[in-house]
């Protein structure tokens, strides 16, 4: 497997990958409302922009075909996704010590909002909760969230 930033002819391809796995994932973990609020917020434009800003990466199986993506934003990872055919195989392992590595190279800490199906990944990787958050999406659904903070081993002292 591999990682590679990409560009805006892989758009199609990141568009499907987040699709696909807020479709299929997070109906378990979500009322139909904060469903549709992910999928909204993860549109088409949001997605150009970040690719058009080089923070979007793709990572490819060891037969070139498409299992994941990361987007990173400054010290912050944002839509990481992995296929639901890929998941448990070690994709969204990858994809994280990646983008840790890529913002701990000018950052001492690494931000994300964690989801219900990925907070308990977090807390093993040594992230932490600082805030708990909630948004009132449709239906008078409410979608959960923490933020979540992991400080480079070497810079903890000074947090």
């Amino acid at each position: 497997m591999y990682i590679e930033k990409i560009d805006r002819t892989y758009f199609e391809e990141v568009k499907r990958i987040t699709v696909n796995t807020i479709k299929n994932i997070y109906p378990h973990y979500y009322p139909d409302g904060a469903v549709n609020f992910f999928l909204e917020h993860h549109n088409d434009e949001n997605i150009l922009n970040d690719i058009e800003c080089d923070r979007v990466y793709i990572c490819f199986d060891s037969e070139n075909t498409v299992a994941g993506t990361v987007t990173i934003k400054d010290n912050e990872i944002c839509r990481l996704f992995v296929l639901p055919e890929y998941q448990g195989r070690g994709y969204g392992r990858e994809l994280l010590d990646f983008s840790e590595k890529k913002i701990f190279e000018n950052y001492d800490a690494v931000t994300l909002s964690a989801s219900f199906p990925a907070k308990a990944i977090y807390l093993k990787r040594g992230y932490v909760e600082t805030e708990y958050s909630y948004i009132r999406t449709d239906n008078g659904d409410y979608l959960c969230f923490d933020t979540m903070i992991k400080v480079a081993v070497d810079k903890i002292k000074n947090f």
